[in-house]
């Protein structure tokens, strides 16, 4: 008999990414998008860098992750830590990084079986 739980065998990842757009196992998605390993990946409702609010960081925090991945576009660029103030106050790494990069790192992370949440923006 066994005793031990089964790994999961259906984990989120990105399968592929391109100007505008992100496949999260296959399913194309054209606007931002949050993604963790075992939920379902949602439209994420931050339309653009510009847009991102404290708000919209500190709502992360219910998935309880380990670490929150921003993918910013095809550029990095850094928000003002204020936005992220809400994660550091709940000792949530956060990672800012251009979305392919992002979406890479994503996969790396979940492979290791972290606890990991990207939310990804896409240009307009």
């Amino acid at each position: 008999m066994k005793l031990h739980p089964d790994p999961p065998t259906a984990l989120n990842t990105v399968t592929a990414y391109g100007p505008g757009f992100i496949e999260i196992n296959n399913v194309r998605h054209t606007r931002a998008v949050r993604v963790s390993a075992d939920q379902p990946a949602v439209e994420w409702n931050v339309g653009s860098f510009e847009a991102l609010r404290a708000a919209d960081l500190e709502e992360l925090l219910a998935d309880r992750p380990e670490v929150v991945l921003l993918g910013t576009g095809a550029r990095q660029r850094f928000p003002h830590p204020e936005l992220s103030a809400p994660l550091a106050g709940a000792h949530v790494g956060f990672e800012v990084m251009d979305t392919h990069a992002a979406c890479r790192t994503y996969n790396i992370l979940v492979a290791e079986g972290r606890r990991v949440l990207a939310v990804l923006l896409l240009d307009s």
